[in-house]
């Protein structure tokens, strides 16, 4: 498994392709930096605006590297418990019922207080074990024998107090569970970390990671993501779908469309059986790629200016 996982990562071209063969289409830019991630044994921190890509990313990389992909989801409020492990209570309880049920046994008066207490002790330990230990999505990805693709979604909703603890994995590859000691990676997984901004990062999380910022494509690449994930659309409706996507972003608007709702739109258009744009066409799918009433306004006013463009492609 180890040396398949370096034959598909043993160069920058040999990734770009394998990342167009599971549909998940990529820069130079992009394929360097999860090789140089692979490599330097570091995790991405993936920036950009939402919609562009940034999860997709991690799931394109285990899919094309036939890896398990972890995926924790942040949010405020995270925790250890939930991120990293929990004790199974709904057990422990189970097995203290039953280890009650022989305590008279355990601690009978011939066997003398002494010993009873010595016996007692003998259980000590058994309740934080690894028999009652729940992994959670951070220690699943260390126990991984062959590896994983550790997603770590939308680590800035996370709080500071969460990011810090983040920084031993991250650095080391380790965690410590106080009742068992360290547990180190069996294989050091892929970490892709992703981020839309919604507060500043610190310095140290920074510094452990590479970075790679993810920025709406050029239209010639964006043809290429539609053409490859919307089975049966034609070149000539690609190209006018993506001008006036392009152009939209142009506008003032509250929420510009993402490369995911382009894709949604040219689904959309490809199901009503569309040929080309329309302002008809256009004014009546707008909400699969506009998400607020005022901006939704905004294009309806240059829809036809826009539309007329877009046909020119």
């Amino acid at each position: 498994m180890k040396a398949k996982i370096r034959e598909r990562l043993a160069s920058v071209p040999a990734l770009e392709a394998g990342f167009r063969d599971v549909a998940y289409i990529v820069d130079r830019r992009i394929a360097t930096t999860v090789y140089l991630a692979h490599h330097l044994e570091k995790p991405i921190l993936v920036e950009g605006p939402a919609g562009v890509g940034k999860t997709e990313l991690a799931k394109a990389t285990a899919e094309y590297l036939e890896l398990p992909l972890i995926r924790l989801q942040c949010y405020e409020g995270l925790d250890e418990a939930k991120a990293l492990y929990e004790w199974k209570y709904g057990k422990q309880l189970l097995y203290t019922q039953l280890l009650k049920d022989k305590l008279d046994d355990i601690i009978s008066r011939k066997n003398g207080f002494q010993s009873a207490m010595e016996k007692l002790h003998q259980y000590d330990d058994i309740f934080f074990s690894w028999p009652f230990l729940e992994p959670r999505p951070l220690l699943k990805a260390l126990q991984e024998k062959d590896g994983a693709v550790l997603l770590i979604d939308e680590v800035d909703k996370s709080d500071e107090e969460f990011e810090a603890f983040l920084l031993e994995i991250l650095s080391d590859f380790q965690v410590s569970v106080p009742e068992i000691g360290t547990i180190r990676a069996a294989t050091k997984p892929l970490v892709f970390l992703t981020s839309n901004n919604t507060r500043e990062l610190s310095e140290a999380l920074k510094r452990r990671c590479l970075h790679l910022f993810i920025s709406f494509p050029e239209p010639a690449l964006e043809r290429e993501i539609v053409l490859r994930r919307v089975p049966g659309i034609s070149e000539r409706l690609t190209r006018q779908i993506v001008k006036f996507i392009q152009d939209v972003r142009e506008l003032e608007l509250k929420k510009v469309p993402s490369i995911s709702e382009t894709i949604d739109w040219a689904r959309v258009l490809t199901i009503l059986h569309a040929e080309v744009l329309a302002p008809a066409l256009v004014r009546d799918t707008l909400n699969t790629f506009i998400k607020f009433e005022d901006d939704i306004a905004v294009v309806a006013e240059k829809i036809h200016q826009l539309t007329a463009t877009a046909i020119r492609q």
